[in-house]
């Protein structure tokens, strides 16, 4: 493995630590206080300096997640409350969202509040507040690199209003400032169902400030709601109070190996000691399954945050999906995969 500028072997690794925890690797916390009392949460470091937090009771969603002490995210007021505050009633969802590095949005409904088939879908769905069973977490050696892994099923299920079963593992390694993400959502009930999936990455201070690049990929961008100007979308500004939200569907025409990105470079990003180094955060995702961008700005004052969100859908609610004949059905048995990866250069 390379480390700290050098390549080592396993044994030259383990001859220079008590345990490999010393550099990196995994820890299990159970948080304590006030709405996040109960809530679990899987640290993992990296040796690199990227550290980021895993919520198994979240639907193994990320939290925080920082590179060499710098917050790379946005974190909402709410914190990691624990999802038994949940209230799935129309926007209910924004109290209890965590924000982080990532909130999985579907897996039946994503965006606005519905009504369809006589049930009630709430914001964004279920997935961000759903605990994870049979949660895997653990480091292990494959020759000269030390593999990290945590790994979980979440599933959407209601009597008479479908089933859906999210696998995830999210992988990293000792030496490396990468997250990858694999997910496969399969439909484990006998009739059709709704399925749409959005993965909302939030990205914040001091990642973004106004020297920030936002680098998206060559193609068409408009705004979802009627007025709103799409001049800027590729800034960002100093926290404004009050500042409404925009939110942009992008069209890239670019694609690389059946891959999309999109980049935020930040010339100034504060490393440590007062020092600062030029740091750029890649999001990366597979587009045949994940074929839309959505872009949600928010530089306003406390919700200060990018949302870079790869999807299968729009956001304004199941019902508009299903008008537009673009509402993905998965057949009793279907699976859809998905890969997004985040790498820090």
């Amino acid at each position: 493995m390379k480390l700290h500028g050098r390549t080592y072997s396993r044994r030259e690794i383990e001859a220079r630590v008590g345990r490999i925890e010393q550099v990196g690797g995994i820890r299990k916390l159970t948080l304590a206080d006030g709405n996040e009392n109960g809530s679990s949460v899987i640290s993992v470091r990296t040796g690199a300096g990227l550290a980021f937090d895993v919520t198994p009771d979240k639907g193994l969603d990320i939290s925080a997640a920082s590179f060499s002490g710098g917050s790379l995210c946005w974190q909402s007021a709410s914190g990691d409350v624990h999802p038994s505050y949940y209230d799935d009633k129309k926007n209910g969802w924004l109290r209890t969202a965590s924000g982080g590095l990532l909130m999985t949005c579907g897996l039946i409904n994503v965006g606005a509040p519905v009504e369809s088939g006589g049930q009630n879908f709430g914001m964004h769905g279920r997935a961000h507040h759903t605990p994870a069973r049979q949660v895997a977490a653990e480091g292990y050696w494959v020759d000269d690199e030390y593999e990290i892994r945590i790994a979980g099923i979440i599933e959407e299920h209601a009597m008479f209003g479908g089933h859906l079963r999210l696998r995830r593992e999210i992988r990293t390694r000792l030496g490396e400032n990468r997250i990858s993400i694999r997910d496969v959502v399969e439909n484990a009930g006998f009739e059709p169902c709704p399925h749409m999936m959005l993965y909302h990455f939030n990205f914040g201070y001091p990642l973004l400030t106004e020297q920030s690049e936002l680098i998206f990929p060559k193609g068409s961008v408009r705004a979802i709601v009627d007025g709103i100007p799409v001049e800027g979308y590729d800034k960002w500004t100093a926290p404004a109070a009050p500042y409404h939200e925009r939110c942009y569907y992008h069209e890239p025409e670019q694609e690389v190996d059946g891959r999309r990105e999109v980049t935020i470079r930040q010339p100034e990003f504060p490393i440590a000691a007062g020092l600062r180094a030029p740091l750029a955060v890649t999001l990366s995702w597979k587009s045949d399954t994940l074929p839309r961008l959505v872009q949600w700005k928010m530089p306003g004052a406390g919700l200060h945050a990018l949302g870079i969100e790869p999807a299968n859908c729009g956001v304004e609610g199941m019902e508009i999906e299903r008008q537009r004949g673009t509402l993905v059905m998965l057949q009793p048995g279907e699976a859809l995969e998905y890969e997004v990866d985040l790498t820090i250069t």
